[in-house]
């Protein structure tokens, strides 16, 4: 059965993935992303990963998918190896300062949210994270103000 004929059974689970490659688990796992199924694309991305190591898109798809369903350290994990393969990668910062300041290292945090911004200094998003992460130290105890999170 060719690439083309193959059926395109989104639910099937990770594992009757056999012979699919590296670009087809990465599409696979960027539609369960968008479909909002984060803990099942980090699956389907992991495998991806393993296909192909070291390739930006999927490092930087697996590690969103492994944030958003709250593997934090799996995510920190995944931006680490991004930067590794790709150190201008400014969602990559983004992505580990994210992970930082959920583990509380909030220097480490505001050193990779400053490299993001300064590769993309157009980023409302990599702003609004520096100014949260400000006024999160400033709050009493450190701990983010009410609303902040």
């Amino acid at each position: 059965m060719s690439r083309d004929e193959r059926p395109s059974d989104e639910s099937q689970a990770p594992d009757d993935a056999a012979g699919e490659s590296a670009y087809d688990l990465l599409q696979r796992g960027t539609a369960l992303m968008h479909g909002r199924h984060n803990a099942q694309a980090a699956v389907v991305l992991a495998r991806a990963a393993r296909l192909e190591p070291g390739r930006g898109s999927i490092l930087e798809a697996l590690a969103r998918a492994r944030f958003n369903s709250r593997q934090h350290a799996l995510a920190r994990e995944a931006f680490e190896a991004l930067l590794e393969v790709d150190p201008s990668s400014h969602y990559g910062h983004y992505g580990l300062a994210e992970c930082l300041r959920k583990d509380g290292r909030i220097r480490e945090a505001r050193t990779h949210l400053r490299l993001a911004l300064a590769m993309a200094p157009g980023s409302a998003l990599y702003r609004h994270a520096l100014a949260r992460l400000d006024l999160a130290e400033r709050a009493p105890g450190g701990e983010p103000a009410p609303g902040g999170e």
